[in-house]
């Protein structure tokens, strides 16, 4: 067995759609990245990546490359699925917070499982999504921006 940690944090900003865990949430402001800035996806892949010792999102899907300008983070995970069958894993787990004060996330936290799972080709009930917030403290608690921490156990195919 392998385990990773992922973490990730993006801005809120005018002019964005809110993606999280590949569910587009109303609000009034979403987050500033290169991709469609799902921090919660993006945690998730690195957590995925770092326990397989494959690096980083950074080193795989660069925000120096046009081809992932606006793009899916849900098509990166699907990319990240592929990397870690051909290195001979499979996902045991997935476990993911979401740090942000505003909007509430318990609405669209089953849909999020149920992308991260059929993007992956795992059950549901492998992958847990959760949300807090910082009690109004720091960045996200003053609603800058959203964070997210993930961990993923992996397995070794037989």
């Amino acid at each position: 067995m392998r385990i990773g940690m992922g973490y990730d944090v993006h801005k809120l900003t005018e002019g964005r759609d809110l993606v999280l865990g590949g569910v587009k949430i109303p609000y009034e402001r979403g987050l500033l990245g290169h991709s469609d800035a799902d921090v919660l996806l993006h945690a998730v892949m690195d957590a995925l990546l770092g326990a397989a010792a494959l690096g980083d999102i950074g080193k795989h899907f660069p925000d120096t490359e046009p081809a992932y300008a606006g793009i899916s983070s849900l098509r990166l995970l699907a990319h990240v699925g592929k990397l870690l069958e051909e290195s001979g894993y499979a996902v045991g787990n997935i476990d993911a917070t979401v740090i942000a004060q505003k909007p509430k996330l318990a609405p669209y936290r089953e849909q999020m499982e149920e992308n991260i799972a059929e993007t992956l080709g795992i059950r549901k009930d492998q992958v847990c999504v959760k949300a807090t917030t910082e009690e109004g403290m720091g960045f996200t608690g003053r609603g800058e921006g959203m964070a997210a921490q993930a961990i993923a156990l992996l397995q070794e195919k037989t």
